[in-house]
């Protein structure tokens, strides 16, 4: 069974120390099995103290560590501040080197200063909460820091932006462990979105696939930047180098809709972010984000959210 070892750390916030055990305890297969097994250390073992008026008592130490297949690091508010490895939370470094080289690791919010001056990040993409992204940037400008973003996902380390993307970030792991199903599954048991797709300017907008070399997150990225243009279910098939069918039935696999409703759903997300942050007339948002016309981007967005772009803009205008 995976196991999912948690790293709580003195100063860890409540609700990002507890996202790991609830969603990740509620993948089950189809005969109500547990697909991951979540322990929660601390660096010596000892009870941790949290960001509220309480503290947690912990059965581990660093030593689970070890065990991990996959490690998460939840945030602690002491972590903005971080600025340097002299700087890493006690113990910290000791849990790290324990860590297996196929494990992945994944940091919710600002741990993704903690990752850094571990120098798990050099060369690397990175998400962070928008609050603290200039700051990480002066810091690390090695990192390639994307802040716009739910989360990033490079294969072995995976980092989150504010709290509530941390949901969006294990929901990411565990569709890309068991499917959509599985993932589908545990977020209506916990009552969240199962893939969200965005929210307002100041938070995100849609989180950006990162390329890889098998599968349709590169093409999905490839057609991010080309949402003005009137991608057709054959030109990201052609892109992706697969037949329409078998492009559609691995694309469903992986994203748990349709290329269509895919695409439709990023050129929404993308129109409110225009309209949010732009003084572009409606008929300008149309085209800039491939529905072509006022009325087509009027339909659209009511259909997803039900409001016309007028009252959106007046409503969500930073």
């Amino acid at each position: 069974m995976h196991r999912v070892v948690v790293l709580a750390l003195d100063g860890v916030i409540p609700f990002e120390l507890s996202l790991a055990s609830r969603l990740f305890g509620a993948a089950t297969d189809p005969e109500g099995r547990p697909l991951y097994d979540v322990v929660t250390c601390s660096p010596d073992g000892r009870p941790v103290r949290t960001a509220a008026d309480f503290s947690i008592t912990v059965e581990r130490d660093r030593s689970a560590v070890a065990e991990a297949d996959t490690l998460i690091v939840p945030a602690a508010e002491e972590f903005a501040a971080i600025s340097g490895p002299e700087e890493l939370p006690r113990g910290i470094t000791e849990a790290l080197a324990l860590l297996r080289p196929d494990a992945r690791i994944a940091g919710i919010c600002v741990a993704t200063f903690v990752f850094a001056a571990a120098g798990l990040l050099d060369g690397r993409p990175a998400a962070t909460h928008w609050r603290h992204a200039e700051r990480f940037r002066r810091l690390y400008p090695q990192i390639d820091l994307t802040p716009d973003v739910l989360f990033v996902d490079t294969g072995h380390v995976l980092t989150s932006a504010g709290a509530a993307s941390g949901i969006d970030l294990v929901l990411h792991l565990i569709r890309s462990d068991h499917g959509s199903a599985v993932a589908n599954q545990v977020a209506r048991s916990c009552v969240v979105p199962p893939q969200r797709e965005g929210g307002q300017a100041q938070y995100v907008e849609r989180p950006v696939p990162v390329s890889t070399d098998s599968g349709t997150s590169g093409t999905r990225a490839w057609a991010l930047d080309r949402l003005h243009e009137p991608l057709q279910l054959g030109d990201l098939a052609e892109h992706a180098g697969m037949s329409r069918r078998t492009f559609t039935r691995r694309f469903r696999a992986e994203v748990g809709i349709s290329p269509g409703q895919w695409l439709t759903q990023q050129r929404v997300d993308l129109a409110r972010h225009l309209l949010e942050s732009s003084d572009l007339t409606v008929n300008r948002v149309a085209e800039r984000v491939g529905f072509g016309t006022g009325a087509s981007l009027r339909q659209h967005l009511h259909s997803a959210i039900g409001v016309p772009p007028g009252a959106y803009r007046r409503t969500f205008r930073g």
